[in-house]
């Protein structure tokens, strides 16, 4: 006859799920550590590719008519990306070239927009116009409106950074 040591087969169930509880634990801490870890040491790539963004087709646009076009931009913030909408004032020559104004007023960053009557940009704020290639005609506004880097590929307009207009 064969005596079975209880202690022996408790103390081995015990100490089973003692180290049970601690790997449990332990796979608990690393997996709320390890990303807090890489959040703190390892910051995001920032892009600095030039990103161009689709946003129509040129052949639809008569030359020297300033159309407002509307598109979606994606703007990275750490991890966090963001789709924003925007708007251009684009404007097609008659050499089939194109102009793409940024839709705020150089002067305090209002909403502008194309008068038929005068055939200028017109800030209703404080009275600013410009003339169809951006430059200031009158009112307070410092300097021309702001463009869009301007690419043409087949038949789509293509927009790039937005640069500030140049000082008159």
């Amino acid at each position: 006859m064969q005596v079975i040591d209880s202690r022996r087969e408790g103390s081995t169930r015990r100490s089973f799920y003692i180290g049970a509880i601690y790997g449990i634990w332990a796979a608990i801490a690393a997996s709320l550590t390890l990303p807090a870890f890489a959040y703190l040491l390892f910051p995001p790539k920032a892009r600095r590719e030039d990103e161009w963004v689709e946003v129509g087709d040129v052949t639809k646009l008569a030359p020297d008519t300033p159309v407002e076009m509307s598109f979606r931009r994606n703007r990275v913030d750490g991890w966090k990306i963001t789709s924003e909408k925007s708007t251009a004032w684009v404007v097609k020559h008659s050499d089939n070239t194109v102009t793409a104004f940024g839709p705020q007023c150089t002067h305090l960053g209002c909403a502008y927009h194309w008068d038929e009557r005068k055939t200028e940009f017109l800030c209703p704020c404080h009275n600013s116009l410009f003339a169809v290639d951006g430059r200031v005609v009158s009112g307070p506004a410092p300097r021309p409106l702001d463009r869009y880097e301007t690419k043409i590929e087949g038949k789509k307009l293509l927009l790039g950074r937005l640069r500030e207009g140049d000082k008159a």
